[in-house]
């Protein structure tokens, strides 16, 4: 009689166990989290209306997202690989942001232009700079886009040549008072042992006085 009751106690715990496991089958081994200050429901993560910018967006979304609102943001790109982890990715809605078209819209334009429906990207246009305005991203060619980071690296070149040059010359002005200070000093000194001379010989030709 106690095998008995020991073997059913035994059957139900294996039976408690095999539920367990089949009820924990259906569940997610993680359970994604929404990226502050996004909302999320389902597979639909909203982030519109952040005030985000390429700095402060979220860099990891959940895998299985289908749905990403980013819009009226302050985005002017997206950041290198948001996107590349989102394989059941349907739809990224991104108007409302001021696109910048320079070489950080490389990888957002790279990703609208392989999508299959980029046709619904039409309204994702660029704000800056002037020569771009207006213009669909996914449409824009690479040497545009170069274009501009040549231009940005030639203006950076420039401004880093005057500051050498403004360098150069505060150094030259620094070295050529130390030169006029040391010609002074020098003067001086002939001048304080000129007189010292002077004042020397004027001493030794004074009558000396005995006193008895």
């Amino acid at each position: 009689m106690f095998a008995s009751c020991f073997r059913e106690k035994r059957i139900d715990s294996v039976q408690k166990m095999t539920f367990l496991w089949f009820f924990l089958g259906f569940l997610p081994l993680v359970a994604p989290t929404c990226p502050p200050p996004c909302r999320c429901a389902a597979n639909i993560i909203d982030c519109s209306s952040k005030d985000l910018t390429e700095e402060t967006i979220p860099t990891s979304f959940s895998s299985s997202t289908v749905q990403l609102y980013l819009t009226n943001n302050y985005l002017t790109s997206i950041p290198n690989g948001v996107f590349d982890n989102l394989k059941d990715l349907q739809m990224v809605y991104l108007w409302g942001n001021p696109w910048e078209c320079d070489c950080d819209i490389l990888y957002l334009r790279t990703w609208l232009q392989w999508q299959q429906n980029r046709t619904l990207y039409r309204n994702v246009m660029c704000s800056s700079p002037p020569h771009l305005q207006g213009r669909i991203i996914s449409y824009l060619s690479e040497d545009e886009i170069i274009a501009t980071c040549q231009s940005w690296y030639c203006s950076m070149a420039f401004i880093t040549q005057i500051c050498l040059f403004i360098f150069i010359l505060v150094q030259a002005i620094l070295l050529f008072s130390i030169i006029c200070y040391l010609r002074r000093f020098r003067r001086l000194a002939k001048v304080a042992w000129r007189a010292n001379t002077e004042l020397y010989e004027d001493v030794s030709q004074w009558p000396i006085s005995h006193h008895h």
